[in-house]
């Protein structure tokens, strides 16, 4: 990634402005504006405050990317960048550091999915696992919230959701809101997800209803395969150990392979 993309994700992780930045740097914001879009560059000094400041080496800014062996912790970086939050920052909504999956969300969600995509042949479990994972981190990437607040573990097949996914969705099954099916796909069986009852959108935002589609149109119509390679390129689950969570945090690190955000967005 380009020092400048990297700086500027680093900027947004922390939930701060330029403005704030070019105080901490002790330059003007346009200055600032100039070295995140490349037109600038920074000096020894600012690169070391820039490592103060997001607590990391000076090495990985110089570089553009995280080091191995640097485990970054958002919550602590949003604890020590409070300080630079002004008044004229008070729209700015906060990233959820550690979203919590909401059960009645995650049901309509998924009862939204299967019903508009759910009898398509290509889409069963894993694919619906990978749509999810890409609905959850590609909302949090544009807007620092996760749309269900599912947990995502990194297995050798890409990201597939935690025991509470499991547990919803048994309990949906029991309520009669869901039907699992196993039919022959090719050469393999493949676990079908069908809706019974309809999805109750009324706690979802418009936001919410508008980036699902969108995802769905995007993302609907590729195979298991496909969607397991793409998500094997995406930075939260190429950051994380097998076996263990995926960060939403790592989604503000994304490459151009994956990412969905525009260069020019802006908190």
């Amino acid at each position: 990634m380009a020092q400048e993309s990297f700086i500027r994700r680093l900027r947004k992780d922390a939930g701060l402005t330029q403005d704030a930045v070019a105080k901490k740097l002790g330059v003007a914001r346009t200055t600032y504006t100039a070295i995140e879009t490349g037109q600038g560059e920074l000096s020894l000094s600012e690169i070391k405050k820039l490592s103060v400041l997001y607590q990391i080496p000076p090495g990985d800014i110089v570089e553009g990317r995280l080091s191995e062996d640097v485990v970054y912790h958002a919550s602590t970086l949003r604890e020590s960048t409070q300080d630079f939050y002004h008044a004229g920052d008070a729209d700015v909504v906060p990233r959820e550091l550690d979203p919590e999956a909401n059960p009645v969300k995650l049901r309509n969600v998924l009862l939204y999915v299967t019903e508009r995509i759910g009898a398509r042949p290509n889409v069963g479990e894993t694919v619906l696992y990978k749509l999810l994972y890409f609905i959850d981190f590609d909302f949090y990437e544009k807007t620092g919230r996760s749309v269900t607040g599912l947990t995502y573990i990194k297995n050798h097949f890409g990201p597939t959701p935690n025991y509470c996914f499991a547990d919803i969705v048994k309990g949906m099954v029991e309520a009669g809101d869901l039907e699992i099916a196993e039919t022959p796909y090719f050469a393999h069986t493949q676990k079908k997800y069908l809706p019974v009852a309809h999805p109750d959108l009324s706690g979802l935002t418009a936001e919410e209803i508008k980036h699902i589609d969108a995802e769905l149109e995007r993302l609907g119509d590729k195979t298991a395969a496909e969607l397991t390679a793409f998500s094997h390129k995406d930075t939260p689950w190429i950051a994380a150990k097998p076996k263990t969570p995926i960060s939403y945090q790592h989604a503000m690190y994304r490459t151009d392979a994956t990412t969905v955000r525009e260069a020019t967005d802006e908190l």
